[in-house]
């Protein structure tokens, strides 16, 4: 115990060391601790209007209808959210946490600690974080609801609560130990990464795909129900139903369901030690060697200083799961726009606009991926508009080539769904899109030069994608709105021209006028951030350099 004591300590030093070191690591914890705070207060309030709901009602045939009592609407309702959210926070610790670079096993080797003390060392100080002390209190809030059952369902309530996060964080730490150790190849780990996280979105947006799409009001209630039902035997949902368990005074299925989740806590704690005894036997094992052939985008690019830029840069790209996932996010925002249009073609249309605005978010922290690789290119003496030029000709040209085959794309899905060819007018309104999608995308991109060279975050490292280095989460979590929110406000002359023409009544004729208007917007933001960002990346390049060194460091 004295070591898992000793590990939650090192945890919040840690912590507190980083927010010491960096102003905006504090914002950053502060802005966390607010949405804490809210989530909190949140919970407290819906749960206390949950617990004003009468035990049932008439519905409109004149059968009673069950809301607060076991098998009603809160009873089911409690049971497939928590399970959500259960399932929910292992893709979150395993796409945006992942395996803490400082507090991971792998620092700890040298210091003889026992597998099981050192893994029950991490787990604690996963549970004394903030994310997880805010679980506490929302469930132990959410007795509230129950407060109409009896005082015996409410303790139960209260009981249930930091058991529901132990188990939330007992599967995260497993399916993260798993994702580590089990993986291994970098192509392994690539695919696996872009996998994960193309899955998060679907997971995010499959509410409003049911909802729009009219299949979650088609379903039968009772399919809800027994849904619930066979989640209340399983670890995501078992804990949500205890509370109900003690109201009906089910006492043996109550316990059984204890059962279920201590069994499920030594399942996932065995695993993660298993995968920590092999990780010790298989580090250091050589991988498979690979054999390059020619020098690659270094032969085709311009033969100078910026040219050497872009081939690096090209080529960094090409292999680094980190950044290519970005590419892959455009094509999923029109699939899924796609299920919701209901035949309204202009919301397809507008998804190149998210495109563009999403596709430069991983080059506003560019520096930070190329990691100690900089370094050679500040030896080198490259300028520092040599090296923004470089890096946006290799991102104008990806979102040129890719935003018209994404226009291509929305004509066929548009022509499809209208059960028709594409019309002039479609052609046109596409264009609209086209350009302010452009438009958009040469800001972010203005915009990110900048921002690279000034709001840098720890990343986690090429070789292990689901890292997170100590500070990451909380930057991660700040510092891209400020690039989001940055390339949106400069394309505000784009948006006054817009209004004029829509004021106006310009029809068709204003949706050419803006064309030209969106283009030359994005160029000019794309132009002055680009000539900003070299003066500010020779005039930072030395505490660039450092700030890149240590981010490094966390990440061994």
């Amino acid at each position: 115990m004295s070591t898992a004591i000793t590990l939650v300590r090192l945890r919040w030093a840690l912590t507190l060391a980083a927010l010491r070191k960096s102003v905006w690591q504090t914002v950053a914890y502060v802005l966390s601790a607010i949405f804490a705070a809210g989530t909190i207060i949140g919970t407290g309030i819906l749960a206390w209007f949950v617990g004003m709901l009468p035990p049932s009602t008439m519905d409109s045939d004149g059968y009673p209808f069950n809301i607060l009592g076991p098998g009603g609407i809160v009873n089911m309702v409690a049971v497939l959210v928590g399970a959500t959210i259960t399932v929910f926070i292992g893709l979150i610790q395993l796409m945006m946490l992942g395996e803490g670079s400082t507090m991971s096993p792998r620092k700890f080797a040298l210091y003889g600690i026992a597998d099981r003390n050192l893994q029950f060392g991490l787990l604690l100080s996963g549970l004394s974080g903030l994310p997880a002390i805010t679980g506490v209190i929302s469930l132990m809030l959410w007795s509230l609801a129950y407060r109409a059952m009896g005082p015996a369902v409410v303790i139960a309530e209260l009981v249930a609560a930091p058991l529901a996060v132990i188990t939330m964080m007992s599967i995260s730490k497993m399916l993260i130990a798993l994702s580590t150790t089990l993986v291994t190849s970098k192509r392994g780990k690539s695919t696996f990464y872009i996998v994960i996280v193309l899955l998060f979105v679907v997971i995010c947006q499959l509410p409003n795909i049911l909802v729009n799409s009219g299949i979650a009001f088609g379903l039968d209630p009772s399919a809800w129900s027994a849904t619930a039902a066979v989640m209340a035997w399983t670890p995501f949902g078992a804990v949500f139903q205890l509370p109900f368990d003690v109201l009906s005074g089910a006492w043996l299925p109550a316990l059984a369901r204890i059962a279920i989740l201590v069994v499920a806590w030594v399942v996932c704690f065995a695993v993660c030690t298993w995968c920590l005894r092999r990780e010790h036997l298989t580090v250091g094992v050589a991988g498979q060697s690979a054999t390059v052939k020619g020098v690659g985008a270094f032969s085709w690019m311009p033969d100078s200083t910026s040219g050497a830029i872009s081939a690096r840069v090209l080529t960094y790209l090409k292999r680094d799961p980190r950044q290519v996932m970005i590419f892959a996010m455009p094509v999923l925002f029109i699939i899924i726009f796609a299920f919701q249009a209901h035949g309204i073609h202009a919301i397809v249309w507008q998804s190149m606009i998210w495109c563009g605005w999403f596709m430069s978010i991983v080059e506003s922290n560019g520096l930070a991926y190329d990691g100690r690789g900089f370094t050679m290119e500040v030896i080198a003496g490259v300028r520092g508009w040599a090296d923004r030029l470089g890096r946006v000709r290799v991102y104008v040209g990806i979102m040129v080539v890719y935003m018209a085959l994404l226009y291509v794309g929305c004509i066929v899905i548009v022509g499809v769904t209208a059960g028709r060819w594409a019309q002039p007018d479609d052609l046109i309104i596409g264009l609209f899109f086209l350009a302010v999608g452009l438009g958009v995308g040469f800001s972010s991109l203005g915009v990110a030069e900048i921002t690279s060279c000034v709001l840098m975050y720890p990343v986690a490292s090429m070789d292990k994608p689901f890292s997170s280095p100590q500070g990451r989460a909380m930057a991660q979590g700040f510092f891209p709105f400020v690039y989001m929110l940055g390339s949106m406000l400069l394309m505000l002359p784009t948006g006054i021209a817009a209004i004029v023409l829509l004021v106006i009544h310009a029809g068709i004729v204003g949706w050419l006028v803006i064309i030209p208007v969106a283009l030359a917007n994005g160029i000019g933001v794309l132009a002055l951030g680009t000539w900003l960002g070299g003066k500010l990346l020779e005039a930072r390049i030395l505490s660039i350099v450092s700030t890149l060194d240590s981010f490094a460091s966390l990440q061994k």
